[in-house]
């Protein structure tokens, strides 16, 4: 039978305080109704449906895959009538398997096994125990423990409340007999809603099983109503990345400090200090270090790599045995050879720079090439912009550049050249030439320091 998935997401998110919808505030950096999508893809289904209502137009134009099918909600009379918009999508010889925008944590084999227990075109639901089921639906169950309804909170006794198993609100169902429960639907609760939960009564009633199954955590089912529960699902969000991490090989000086946005591959014995954030697609290849307070955005660090702290690295690929840092920043379009020095309080933007080469502190390079062996020295500017247009510098193999030197672009230094400290270059540098601006030293005798009057 074919697979269909409807994602409910038009929740206005009121306790959020926001203008931004609330399935649009992220977790690791990516919205939450997206976490909700790419778990329902792993599933393979013929068509996913994303029902909207409040800030629809945000969401669709954040959410701009092609393969979601959307359905607005103008009107949020409840889950059930959320569905229901649905229902027109899809086919009757379909599975529905309905999960929530706003629960971002679900995880693929949950799903997989609530599916299974649709076996013979049952209802399955995902249910429960919580030791604190205040604020969810209870699960009634008869004499034989078979699934007789769900009793929303605000409309259960004393005696309902007190059940500890609870409705998640994730079900999946066949479509027709779904189709029927849910024109059967009244809003006669507290709410004044269409629950959803009430198919489970109306299927009960036509003879139909309700089969259940349990998500493998806590975490998986809860939502997210107010800022206090996003920072929570963020945490509990990034210690299953910390968890994946140190299983695969990596060394976490606290799973507490470390978040991953996007996705971040390890080698052997990586090392990462506190406060490390991975921001895109970044790859770290055997031994790699990475010292606190470090930022690696869609980079590639090859192996035996030593980063140190309060680093910042873009869009970059770091080549093998280098050392970057403290405080360095790597900027997009950066490429590093083997064995290379970036020191600390140096920049690189759009550059390369060769094997064994150093760019040791205090220095500017942007727009650059740099050959093996070469010696960037303290306080080195390339001069890449003339207020309109960048230019690029091209130094050779084995230069040496002295300190406090201004290489204003476009130029080029020739292999074996030297460059004195304090040098303005503004003309090409030819091999194995020695190239000093340096103004004459001058000594005054006599001379006597200023001093203020009394």
């Amino acid at each position: 039978m074919n697979l269909s998935i409807v994602i409910l997401a038009a929740g206005a998110g009121t306790r959020m305080r926001s203008a931004l919808p609330k399935v649009l505030h992220p977790i690791a950096g990516k919205p939450l109704v997206a976490h909700v999508i790419e778990t329902a893809k792993k599933l393979a289904p013929k068509k996913i449906v994303v029902v909207y209502g409040h800030g629809g137009d945000q969401v669709r134009a954040t959410i701009t895959d092609p393969a979601i099918a959307w359905i607005e909600q103008p009107q949020r009379l409840g889950t059930g009538d959320a569905v229901n918009k649905a229902m027109p999508l899809l086919t009757d010889d379909e599975m529905v398997l309905v999960l929530y925008g706003d629960v971002p944590l679900i995880s693929e084999s949950t799903l997989r096994n609530l599916l299974t227990q649709t076996a013979g075109n049952s209802l399955a639901i995902l249910t429960t125990n919580l030791a604190n089921p205040f604020g969810y639906g209870r699960i009634v169950r008869n004499s034989d423990n078979k699934v007789q309804r769900i009793v929303e909170e605000k409309d259960a006794n004393l005696v309902e409340r007190a059940i500890t198993e609870v409705n998640t609100g994730f079900l999946a169902a066949p479509a027709a007999r779904l189709r029927n429960w849910l024109s059967r639907l009244t809003n006669n609760n507290a709410q004044g809603e269409y629950y959803l939960t009430d198919v489970v009564g109306l299927a009960r009633g036509d003879g139909n099983t309700v089969a259940t199954a349990q998500p493998q955590s806590e975490d998986e089912i809860l939502g997210v109503n107010n800022r206090s529960q996003l920072a929570d699902l963020e945490r509990r969000f990034q210690r299953r990345v910390a968890e994946e991490l140190m299983a695969g090989g990596a060394t976490l000086a606290d799973p507490a400090r470390i978040d991953v946005r996007g996705t971040l591959k390890t080698g052997t014995d990586v090392m990462i200090d506190v406060n490390a954030v991975f921001e895109g697609r970044v790859t770290l290849g055997n031994n790699v270090v990475i010292g606190p307070n470090c930022l690696l955005r869609d980079a590639t660090i090859g192996d035996d790599v030593k980063i140190f702290a309060n680093c910042v690295i873009e869009e970059s690929t770091i080549g093998a045995q280098s050392r970057i840092g403290p405080f360095a920043r790597v900027r997009p379009e950066t490429t590093l050879a083997d064995h290379v020095h970036i020191g600390n309080f140096v920049e690189i933007k759009k550059s390369v720079i060769g094997p064994n080469s150093k760019v040791n502190h205090l220095s500017y390079v942007g727009d650059t090439t740099i050959g093996s062996d070469c010696n960037i020295g303290a306080g080195t500017i390339t001069c890449n912009y003339d207020g309109a247009n960048k230019h690029r510098t091209l130094i050779g193999d084995r230069v040496f550049v002295g300190s406090d030197t201004q290489l204003v672009a476009p130029i080029s230094v020739g292999n074996d050249a030297t460059i004195g400290a304090g040098t303005t270059v503004t003309k090409d540098v030819p091999e194995n030439m020695l190239c000093i601006s340096r103004v004459p030293q001058q000594v005054r005798a006599g001379w006597k320091r200023p001093t203020k009057k009394r």
